[in-house]
């Protein structure tokens, strides 16, 4: 398994490493961290010195290089946190192999540009990071590699007051080819002993109108409709819940009724998740089920940690 780790030295990036040790992971795997300064906008194009007079060229010049300067003071930083913080997670994974990458530039665009290149399997970024005058920048361009990375992204919440409880994950599923990529994810970790696993689909139900709630035949067969709706979904969950159960968990199966978005984060926050599995694609509104267009908006707002899973 390959795993890239984003890291600008904040509280959440410091949580996220923390939680790997929640997150089933290999005891033998590839790891980069990766740590990224943003850097000033480059100089003008040489052919611009031609306009000006040969002080303004010399101050123009004293000015570049101080930026170059900053940007590889930036990038040292950068390497030296990077740094840091695969040390700390060879102590708590000693067989990983681990290297340590600092840059400056664009941070989303270096970790979805160094995923790419080196063909990861998993990002995994904190939910917030330091501001734009704290130099390194991860938590506002989390969104953007969540969207646009081609591989899982995991956007990782520590929890400081967790107990040694049991690791509790919680996987959505809707039937879809996403959701079982998902499951399949979840199902091939490294789960300890009393690992609580629960798998969750959400049937968003069909409402009539003001006008065809007075209407008999209306309510009749939007009743129909999510009643059968409903029986689908038990049947749909029971495949996701006998493949956890072959991993070793102990899985529970819930069909919940209401808008996904809600009823994902009301579960997550009532069990007590720590990871909460969920397909980065599901199934259309008319098509019964819905999640792939909420992922985003479960990792950006859950209390635990959000993994959205591309096959």
């Amino acid at each position: 398994m390959k795993i890239l780790i984003a890291y600008d030295g904040s509280e959440c990036a410091d949580s996220a490493i923390a939680d790997l040790a929640n997150a089933g992971l290999p005891a033998d795997a590839d790891a980069e961290v990766v740590s990224v300064a943003e850097a000033w906008l480059p100089p003008p194009p040489i052919s611009s010195y031609d306009l000006v007079g040969s002080e303004d060229v010399a101050e123009s010049a004293a000015s570049h290089e101080h930026a170059r300067q900053w940007q590889t003071d930036s990038a040292e930083v950068a390497r030296s946190l990077a740094h840091e913080a695969g040390q700390r997670i060879k102590s708590m994974f000693p067989g990983w192999r681990i290297n340590a990458h600092g840059c400056f530039g664009s941070p989303s665009t270096e970790v979805l540009s160094r995923a790419e290149e080196w063909s990861a399997d998993l990002i995994v970024a904190g939910s917030h990071g330091r501001s734009l005058i704290g130099r390194l920048i991860l938590g506002s361009v989390s969104n953007r590699v969540l969207s646009e990375a081609h591989c899982s992204v995991r956007v990782a919440r520590g929890k400081p007051g967790r107990t040694q409880s049991p690791i509790r994950i919680l996987v959505c599923v809707d039937g879809s080819a996403g959701a079982d990529a998902a499951v399949a994810s979840a199902a091939s970790r490294y789960w300890p002993a009393g690992t609580e696993a629960t798998v969750l689909i959400v049937c968003d139900p069909v409402t009539p109108t003001a006008v065809g709630s007075l209407l008999p035949p209306v309510t009749s067969w939007a009743a129909a409709f999510n009643d059968e709706q409903k029986a689908d979904a038990e049947k749909t969950i029971q495949p996701s819940v006998a493949r956890l159960q072959s991993a070793g968990v102990a899985v529970t199966g819930i069909v919940r009724i209401g808008d996904p978005r809600w009823v994902i984060l009301k579960e997550a926050e009532e069990l007590n998740i720590d990871s909460l599995f969920v397909g980065a694609r599901g199934l259309s509104r008319i098509e019964r089920f819905l999640l792939g267009s909420v992922s985003s908006a479960v990792a950006s707002r859950a209390h635990c940690s959000v993994e959205v899973v591309r096959g």
